[in-house]
């Protein structure tokens, strides 16, 4: 399976992971390494591109992420 695109430059990984090296390791492996289609922060990314994705989503917070989707969808149609 293929890393994922944004892997190198995911704030996420880059910025709030340096204090907990086991849990980014979990992480990557989990949604980095072939799974970033379940990746909170990679959906977003997708549908919205990089500067909409939430420095502070966990790459397991789907919940949120099908949030943020529909809410700047309808944010997007009122401009």
């Amino acid at each position: 399976m293929a890393d994922c695109e944004i892997l190198e430059n995911c704030s996420f990984f880059n910025d709030s992971m340096q204090g907990m090296p086991d849990q980014a390791e979990l992480f990557k492996h989990l949604y980095c390494h072939g799974g970033n289609e379940i990746c909170a922060r990679y959906m977003i990314f997708k549908k919205l591109g990089h500067e909409a994705v939430p420095k502070n989503l966990f790459p397991n917070e789907i919940t949120r992420a099908n949030t943020i989707l529909p809410a700047a969808k309808t944010a997007a149609k009122k401009s």
